[in-house]
C-alpha cells in the first residue's frame, strides 16, 4: 500500500466553550482525489486551518512527506506545497474553476491578476 504523503493524527482544537476537533485524523495519499465532507459545524474548515497554521493545534500531530510538520501560517504551508482555498473565496463566475484558482494564487503577490480580459484587484488595507 502507498504511504500517505500527509497525515493528521488525532488532531484536537478547542475554542472558548467549544471543542471543535476531538481526535480528528486524516491521511492523504499521492495520486488520489479526496473530498473532506461533513455537516456544517463538523470541523472541516477548522481542520484545514490547523493544517495550514492559521490555528495552532491543541493536540495530535501532523506529518508531511514523512516528517513532523508545524506550519506557522498559510505562507509557510504554501512554501511546503500545501494550500487551501477558503470557501469564502470571491469567484468570477465567467471563469472556469482552474482559472479562478490561478487568479487566487496569483493574487498572493501582485496587486492585480488578470486572466484574458478579466482582472481581479487585490484589496489593500492601510
Amino acid at each position: 500500500m502507498t504511504q500517505a504523503i500527509l497525515q493528521l493524527n488525532e488532531i484536537e482544537k478547542a475554542f472558548p466553550g467549544v471543542k471543535a476537533l476531538d481526535k480528528a485524523s486524516l491521511n492523504v495519499y499521492p495520486g488520489r482525489v479526496m473530498a473532506l465532507m461533513g455537516e456544517n459545524g463538523a470541523g472541516k474548515s477548522t481542520l484545514m486551518k490547523v493544517l495550514t497554521g492559521i490555528h495552532p493545534l491543541d493536540g495530535g500531530s501532523i506529518h508531511y512527506e514523512g516528517q513532523p510538520a508545524a506550519f506557522k501560517g498559510p505562507r509557510d504551508s504554501q512554501q511546503a506545497g500545501i494550500s487551501i482555498i477558503h470557501q469564502e473565496l470571491n469567484l468570477i463566475p465567467e471563469l472556469t474553476i482552474a482559472e479562478n484558482i490561478y487568479l487566487a494564487v496569483s493574487l498572493q503577490a501582485p496587486l492585480a491578476a488578470c486572466f484574458g480580459t478579466k482582472c481581479m484587484l487585490k484589496p489593500i488595507s492601510f
